[in-house]
């Protein structure tokens, strides 16, 4: 074996000496001197080395450069990211500032609303007892013009009847003292015929009179009834601009939209409470179109006040008010569910309420670290998990836009964020869903 590796050992030097031919290399010293003999084999094998070294380290200096650049890339990848996040937040600020402007206007129509509605009530009474004062006065005019009338006849009657009976007793040779009689009775019968006739003549001027009150009223109330049109039409208008993003929101939550409404209804406590609808008299006969009219309006102000509501109870609100980014989502991932979306901004950013509630838990919580828990109307709960400190503490009852803790890195956690979580019944809806359906009111 040893004789077989001499044979290759110097068959290789032999066919290497073409290129690396034998060297010598000296060594001086003060007891001699003495040399190393290189041979072909061991020049090759050291040429090699050294060029695999230099092969290597021109690899690793371009892989290290490589990574350079790749991380300068990837920092300003993520510099321009936090700019369009910047800028989404500014966006989005403007957009729930020009919402809350809408909403005051809103609400100051809702206002406007109520007072129009107060002054049409109030006027619709006025003219219901101005008709029925005037269907009075016309019922008497008209009795006492029919009496009058009969009167009148009556009079005539008895004036012809004796004047036939004077007539026939001149004839006759009646005694002057009978003559006597029949003329004072003609003379009272005569003034009382003129005095009929200028009370009929009254009658008639207060019945003229009447008639022309009866056409101004009348004209009165055609416009009454077109201003009462043009107010309900603005009225209807404004109503269906606050209130079809206020249906869309709460649509767009998935939740029961008639069942919330309707638990709020029952549960009123000074918040407002229900409109209630116009009751006029109408002698039995059934509502006419503008008290119907009005009824309706009054119902979708009702409705909207109700929205109101529910909206200070629901997780419509945003967690995180100062710049954020989104890093990570609600669903799958690395084969488990993530249950919430996750808000990354430095440590100590304000965390706010996202709905009226009350604090069910504010403790330390395994993997979750500083954890507040908040249970809402409707089966509703909210978590805010990771926070460096929590402001609340169990059983303390919020507000929506109260501040309840800061943001944190406490926990199983890769950086400082918040993971906010909403359940419905316990069970884990994407938040997104809320905050989303709310950008077109708050």
């Amino acid at each position: 074996m040893t004789g077989l590796l001499t044979r290759l050992t110097n068959k290789t030097n032999h066919v290497l000496e073409r290129g690396f031919p034998e060297q010598r290399l000296f060594l001086r010293s003060e007891e001699g001197t003495r040399f190393i003999r290189l041979s072909p084999l061991a020049q090759f094998l050291g040429w090699a080395g050294s060029a695999a070294f230099v092969a290597w380290a021109i690899i690793a200096t371009a892989v290290l450069l490589m990574d350079s650049i790749g991380s300068g890339n990837m920092r300003d990848q993520a510099q321009r990211e936090q700019r369009l996040y910047e800028e989404r937040l500014q966006i989005l600020s403007s957009e729930r500032d020009t919402r809350a402007s809408e909403a005051l206007a809103a609400q100051g129509r809702f206002n406007l609303a109520l007072a129009q509605i107060s002054e049409m009530q109030s006027e619709l009474l006025s003219s219901e007892d101005r008709r029925k004062e005037l269907e009075t006065g016309i019922g008497v005019i008209q009795s006492t013009l029919r009496r009058t009338m009969g009167e009148r006849d009556a009079a005539r009657d008895s004036v012809d009847a004796m004047r036939d009976a004077a007539r026939a007793e001149q004839e006759g040779g009646p005694a002057l003292a009978s003559s006597g009689e029949a003329v004072e009775t003609l003379d009272f019968l005569t003034s009382a015929l003129e005095r009929t006739a200028v009370e009929r003549d009254l009658m008639a001027a207060s019945a003229a009179k009447a008639e022309e009150f009866a056409q101004n009223v009348i004209y009165e109330q055609r416009l009454r009834d077109e201003r009462n049109d043009q107010i309900f039409e603005q009225l209807e208008d404004a109503v269906s601009v606050s209130l079809t993003p206020l249906d869309k929101m709460f649509r767009a939550s998935g939740m029961p939209v008639e069942q919330i409404l309707d638990q709020v209804r029952r549960g009123y406590s000074g918040q407002g409470g229900p409109i209630s609808p116009l009751v006029l008299s109408t002698m039995g006969n059934t509502d006419d179109a503008d008290t119907a009219r009005a009824n309706s309006i009054l119902g979708e102000l009702d409705r909207m006040n109700l929205y109101r509501i529910a909206a200070q109870k629901m997780p419509f609100a945003n967690p995180v008010k100062s710049a954020f980014r989104f890093t990570s989502g609600f669903g799958m991932r690395w084969g488990r569910l993530h249950a919430g979306t996750d808000f990354a901004a430095p440590i100590g950013t304000p965390i706010y309420a996202t709905a009226d509630g009350v604090v069910m838990s504010a403790d330390w919580s395994s993997g979750y670290g500083r954890l507040i828990k908040i249970q809402h109307e409707f089966g509703i709960e909210t978590r805010y998990a990771h926070l460096s400190a929590m402001h609340v503490k169990k059983g303390q009852r919020v507000s929506r836009g109260e501040r309840i803790g800061d943001m944190g890195n406490s926990g199983r956690s890769t950086g400082p964020h918040l993971h906010y979580e909403v359940r419905v019944g316990g069970k884990a809806v994407n938040p997104m869903i809320y905050i989303k359906a709310a950008n077109d009111v708050f």
